[in-house]
């Protein structure tokens, strides 16, 4: 007897640009490694903007479309034009399902969504800003949008089980509302790259130069080790807005400090490290940490976000309390003491847990399970021409 086919679940997929970094990884893997014979995706981005780190070469060969208005900041009329744009192509596609990521592309989309009668929609939280970015009116007014774009919302997922606490805490939405799902990426390039560190240590930090990832306190910590007589150096890789204020902050410091700016080789870069240490402020997933994790290199992190979920102390990674430069600095001197068990015991459990094909696997699961009480069965939705 031939099994029925299951019908084509259409995806739409909406994030707002596809700058360096966690989110355009975790949209594209999904875009593009989603069973094909069950699901067809459209993704939909914004643009990425002046001095941002651009991945949309990641998008190529998929069925991708630019809304040039959907970015990063707050603009009435470019966000209007992105709604009424969101409606049309929705009304086009007609999808089952509109996922959503990041905060911009979150509001303006699932308003789109509901507006053009999309039986489902989903957001994924890659992070948040209720505390500590804007003032306690400022995080009032997130939180309170956040909880009303959450009743537009079927369901919410968070990339770590601390996010997923977080919008918990904030009443975000109830909590069977809310799932974690890890990020996934393709680590096997960092995980096969050989180990290649220099004599003396070299001490990285890897990301977007700007205000939330706080390279300022890499830098203090940087100073202090040095001034402690460290023999090794210090390496920041990336760029952003606040490369020039961060580079004039260490010419005292000579070729001890070096900025690479954006580096497309990372599985090499990580290959010459001894240390990789995050500092952010806050963290939904710090890719970079994962990353480090796979190719085998020792990391050291402040206590924050869903640094946490992914850096235990002692058993795969050292934590530090955040804002610590001297924490910090003990922090990777006992992390270029390390055998390299903690590196290796990291590196099997990232390689396990954060893989891409995890990833896929636990979505697809979601939206087969979203279909299914939507319709009381497997089966998407029936197409209408209303």
């Amino acid at each position: 007897m031939v099994s029925e086919r299951k019908p084509v679940i259409r995806v739409l997929r909406i994030i707002a640009r596809l700058n360096i970094g966690g989110p355009a990884l975790h949209v594209t893997h999904l875009a593009r490694g989603l069973n094909p014979a069950r699901f067809e995706t459209m993704l939909v981005t914004g643009q990425v903007g002046p001095g941002e780190g651009d991945m949309s070469d990641l998008a190529r060969g998929l069925n991708w479309r630019v809304i040039p208005e959907l970015g990063r900041e707050l603009a009435p009329t470019a966000d209007a034009i992105t709604l009424i744009k969101l409606w049309g192509l929705i009304r086009r596609f007609r999808p089952h399902i509109v996922h959503t990521h990041t905060a911009k592309a979150g509001a303006v989309g699932r308003v789109a969504a509901r507006l053009a009668g999309v039986p489902l929609v989903v957001h994924t939280f890659h992070g948040h800003t209720f505390r500590g970015y804007w003032g306690p009116f400022g995080s009032r007014a997130v939180v309170a949008i956040e909880q009303m774009l959450a009743r537009l919302t079927d369901r919410l997922i968070a990339v770590s089980d601390r996010v997923r606490d977080d919008l918990i805490e904030f009443r975000i939405g109830p909590p069977e509302k809310i799932a974690a799902i890890p990020v996934g990426l393709d680590l096997e390039p960092f995980a096969q790259m050989e180990r290649s560190p220099s004599e003396e240590p070299i001490v990285g930090i890897v990301g977007r130069l700007v205000p939330v990832k706080n390279h300022a306190l890499f830098l203090e910590m940087a100073r202090r080790l040095i001034c402690g007589g460290f023999p090794g150096r210090f390496v920041v890789v990336g760029d952003g807005e606040l490369r020039g204020e961060l580079e004039e902050s260490t010419v005292d410091l000579g070729d001890r400090v070096a900025f690479t700016g954006w580096r497309r080789d990372l599985p090499q870069v990580y290959s010459q490290l001894s240390v990789v240490v995050n500092t952010s402020i806050n963290e939904g997933t710090p890719v970079a940490l994962i990353e480090a994790m796979a190719a085998g290199v020792p990391v050291v992190a402040t206590a924050v976000g869903g640094a946490p979920d992914v850096v235990r102390p002692g058993e795969t990674g050292w934590l530090a309390p955040g804002g610590d430069a001297d924490a910090l600095a003990e922090s990777v001197k006992a992390a270029l003491r390390d055998d390299g068990r903690i590196a290796a015991r990291a590196q099997a459990e990232v390689l396990e847990r954060y893989s891409k094909e995890r990833l896929i696997r636990d979505v697809e699961k979601l939206y087969e399970s979203l279909i299914q009480k939507s319709v009381g069965s497997s089966q998407p939705p029936e197409d209408s021409d209303c």
